[in-house]
């Protein structure tokens, strides 16, 4: 289920995807997920999150982190992705 309020971090700088997460809780959501798959990604996803809500956010709190594997086909076959989604919510 991909709902609008949620930020998918790649291989941009953290603060882009800071800044859409902000961007977010102003237009009015009440929640944001911010979602990653591998490692780099899901580092850069809990800097996301940390910063948003250290410097920007003062009432937005972590309610929820779920951590998964996915297996993706690759053409050397099947690989296993680590993933994570942070669910910030207003208090």
């Amino acid at each position: 289920m991909i709902k609008d309020n949620t930020v998918f971090v790649g291989n941009k700088p953290v603060m882009n995807y800071v800044l859409a997460v902000i961007t977010q809780f102003n237009n009015g959501a009440e929640e944001v997920s911010i979602k990653a798959r591998g490692g780099k990604a899901i580092s850069r996803a809990v800097d996301t999150a940390e910063i948003a809500m250290n410097r920007f956010l003062e009432d937005v709190t972590k309610k929820e982190i779920v951590t998964s594997t996915e297996i993706i086909d690759t053409e050397s076959g099947q690989t296993n992705v680590s993933s994570i989604e942070i669910l910030l919510a207003q208090k």
